[in-house]
């Protein structure tokens, strides 16, 4: 194993070198939190498929695929359906309001007041985000060094939250980048190959296994809507989505990078299913199907090439976490703290404040925090579920709402959060966290309470829709005027 181990070591010592060298680049707000709007089209794919392909994706695709056969995809390849929709019908919009967080454009588009409680859901959802994805350090790291979890959890968390830290998404971007090669290389062109014919090729596997493993829908029409209006719809208004959607070039990099990245997200949902299946035939009675990934690594790849794949999937395990953790803290920092104490944007002296030290210090705050939720927390399942129920319940609604609807109001807007989340938590007490139930009715609460609010109170003041309608078009009346040049009187 010492050539694997070396192979993880010079990864993960690679991972905190970017973080140094972005640091040197993240000098403003706008370099630090979304890379200066700077990415040019390949940079914006890579780095869009890897956050959205994080550890679930990867591990627990495999584990679907060793449990449902290639029906197993459909988790990840609706996530792939997600990413196209926002990329297709609204990144290029999203890119054009040139602002930093989900609650900012609500604010944008309602008139100023919707922002706070959108904030608060919002940061609720990237923060268990960033906890699940912490905790699967912990079955990387074990499979690794035999290592301890908790150990596992403080040393991979670690390493996410210097880095994150250091250079802000500069950094992130940089790592993304490498963690999609290694994903590409280790999960797509080494252990899929590897993985089938091991298992005898594909006629071999339908030898072996039932008939409804090779069904397109065995996994159950139910799952599948149930993926859809989770993942599907999750994928267009999470923050740590967004954020990487601010950080095109310009619309047409986020329209069409992203749906090179929404592409290559179906591929990666099938190989999983793929490799997940012929583990089944490989290895057909592990007692927990998440196993699945471990162990065809383990005992199936060779010298040097294991300790690449095990690297691939800590670098999807470290994308997701750490484009979470940067959401979070963004959302902690811009929607929560600034706004409960006030705008204060200069010191006593008149010098503004630094932003990126502020920055910075939040996400060093909400790492720490995440390390330690992620060491006390047991059920990974319910707690992301908790989180994708809440964002989808509490938010989908009125954000669509805001980018389809010109009626919506701000009255619609925020009573559709409440109803939609407090629906959502009651619907789980009754039925369980893993039932279907909260998210059908919670998010068709939110949706009648938001129509018929909307209709019922004053329609968003026309001022606002037009500034709204001019950021849409990429314009900024407001900037604009601050800029233009004072007018010279007319000389007599």
């Amino acid at each position: 194993m010492a050539v694997d181990y070396a192979v993880i070591v010079v990864y993960l010592a690679g991972m905190l070198a970017m973080g140094w060298w972005g640091m040197r680049r993240a000098r403003s707000k706008s370099e630090f939190l979304v890379a200066g709007r700077r990415l040019g089209p390949s940079m914006y794919s890579g780095t869009m498929a890897a956050i959205v392909l994080g550890g679930a994706s990867t591990i627990g695709g495999v584990g679907l695929g060793y449990k449902y056969g290639l029906s197993g995809a459909w988790m990840v390849f609706t996530i792939g359906l997600g990413l196209l929709a926002l990329s297709i019908f609204f990144s290029a919009r999203i890119a054009r309001l040139k602002v930093y967080t989900v609650s900012e454009m609500l604010d944008l588009r309602y008139g100023g007041r919707a922002g706070l409680i959108t904030g608060v859901v919002m940061w609720a959802y990237t923060l268990m985000l960033a906890v699940t994805s912490t905790i699967a350090y912990a079955t990387i790291f074990d499979v690794l060094f035999d290592m301890n979890r908790t150990v596992a959890i403080v040393l991979g968390g670690s390493i996410v939250v210097a880095y994150s830290t250091l250079g802000g998404m500069w950094s992130i971007t940089l790592t993304d980048m490498v963690q999609f090669v290694v994903k590409t290389i280790g999960v797509l062109l080494l252990l899929l190959p590897v993985a089938v014919v091991k298992a005898g090729g594909f006629a071999e596997m339908k030898a072996q296994l039932p008939t409804e493993y090779f069904a397109p829908f065995g996994i159950g029409g139910e799952t599948i809507f149930t993926y859809v209006l989770i993942y599907t719809f999750g994928m267009l208004i999470g923050q740590d989505i967004w954020q990487r959607v601010f950080t095109a070039r310009d619309d047409k990099v986020a329209r069409w990078g992203g749906t090179v990245a929404g592409t290559y997200c179906l591929a990666y949902a099938l190989a999983g299913a793929v490799i997940g299946t012929a583990a089944k035939v490989l290895y057909p009675n592990l007692a927990n199907a998440d196993d699945a990934f471990a162990t065809i690594v383990k005992d199936e790849l060779p010298l040097g090439v294991r300790g690449l794949v095990l690297a691939a999937a800590l670098a999807a395990v470290m994308s997701t976490s750490s484009g979470a953790l940067i959401a979070c803290a963004t959302v902690a920092n811009n929607d929560i703290w600034r706004r409960l104490r006030g705008a204060v944007t200069r010191r006593a002296d008149g010098e503004p404040h630094d932003e990126v030290k502020g920055n910075r210090m939040f996400i060093l705050v909400m790492g720490v925090a995440v390390i330690g939720i992620a060491i006390a927390l047991n059920n990974v399942v319910e707690a992301l579920t908790v989180a994708y129920n809440l964002l989808v319940g509490g938010l989908l609604v009125p954000i669509l709402g805001g980018l389809l609807w010109k009626r919506g109001t701000v009255h619609g807007a925020l009573s559709s959060v409440v109803v939609g989340g407090l629906a959502v938590i009651a619907l789980m007490g009754k039925f369980g966290i893993l039932a279907n139930e909260p998210i059908y009715y919670g998010l068709l609460a939110s949706l009648v309470t938001y129509v018929v609010v909307s209709l019922a109170t004053r329609p968003t003041d026309e001022a606002v829709l037009a500034n709204w309608r001019e950021r849409l078009a990429g314009r900024d009346p407001e900037a604009e005027q601050r800029t233009a040049p004072e007018s010279v009187p007319a000389t007599p």
